[in-house]
């Protein structure tokens, strides 16, 4: 090979490194991210669901507390009203609108989902924080609770949570599926904490006799919430699942005015064998709002990992 030839090749090299040198892993993360079909896909829909939630009371056609089209129902003898002109989905069993029910309870889906995994996410942040900045009988104590809370299925304690108030509302529902998470955040910030313990920038700051409260709060804490932060993107579907599930029991809101999906599906189910369809629109939008946030926080986790680095 020509000394001319190995002088372009070593060029075309510093040039590679010159363009990937000091790039951090946020922006690398986004780079991949950008060329990510799955996460695009999983973007798009959670998009589409947020701005339909907020426009709800502007898209939905009807009131959907409004049984207008209860002559139909009592004529046709407790019969579902069918699609018609103006009512593109029919009614349900009172006779209102399914197509505003459908698009109200959105709004109220991503309520439950989001209240609930941010009353969550900060449970987690605070036991995470004593257990993997102060150590000792404090992290003994917290990660036993945390255990025990992890031992049980997610939604039999959501559920034996949500049955110990005497009227259930959404509140219980958010409240019960929050719970339920504090120890999936708590022990993933326990975890991140005790790796940037021993990193050496926490090594430094101690050797400079920084003091401790400083040190978590401005050097721990804020480079352990990556993985935090991604997990609240899969928890946000388990919380939307779960919240469906306890209304589905009849655990959620029992004023049915306010129309929210799992709610939906406990409604028709007297009705399943006759009227599949209005329990399969509530079940397929559920489906695939999780699905977005699924293939979201998956595709969140494997860029920010560094191993995937290229």
């Amino acid at each position: 090979m020509s000394a001319v030839a190995l002088g372009v090749s070593k060029k075309e090299k510093i040039d590679d490194l010159a363009e990937t040198a000091g790039v951090s892993l946020a922006a690398s993360a986004w780079k991949r991210l950008k060329r990510s079909p799955v996460f695009l896909t999983g973007a798009v829909i959670i998009g589409i669901f947020i701005l339909i939630s907020l426009l709800s009371p502007w898209l939905a056609p009807h009131n959907p507390s409004d049984p207008m089209l209860i002559d139909q129902v009592i004529k046709a003898r407790n019969e579902i009203p069918p699609a018609q002109p103006g009512h593109p989905l029919g009614g349900d069993l009172q006779g209102r609108d399914f197509l505003s029910r459908l698009l109200i309870g959105s709004q109220q889906t991503l309520i439950v989902g989001i209240g609930a995994t941010v009353i969550g996410l900060t449970g987690g942040l605070i036991l995470g924080t004593l257990a993997g900045a102060i150590g000792g009988w404090v992290d003994s104590a917290v990660m036993r609770i945390v255990d025990v809370m992890l031992s049980l299925p997610s939604l039999l304690l959501a559920f034996s949570i949500a049955a110990m108030f005497a009227r259930p509302s959404q509140f219980t529902v958010i409240l019960a599926v929050a719970i339920v998470q504090i120890p999936v955040f708590a022990r993933l910030l326990r975890g991140s904490m005790l790796a940037q313990r021993h990193s050496d920038h926490v090594l430094a700051a101690t050797a400079l006799g920084v003091k401790k409260g400083a040190i978590v709060f401005r050097h721990m804490l804020p480079n352990s919430l990556g993985p935090v932060i991604v997990q609240s993107t899969l928890v946000l579907a388990t919380a939307i699942i779960e919240a469906a599930a306890l209304s589905f029991l009849g655990l959620g809101n029992p004023d049915d005015r306010i129309p929210e999906w799992g709610q939906m599906l406990g409604d028709v189910q007297k009705v399943f064998d006759t009227h599949p369809q209005l329990a399969a629109y509530p079940a397929i939008c559920i489906i695939i709002v999780a699905l977005g946030f699924t293939l979201m926080g998956e595709t969140l986790r494997e860029a920010l990992d560094p191993k995937n680095r290229r």
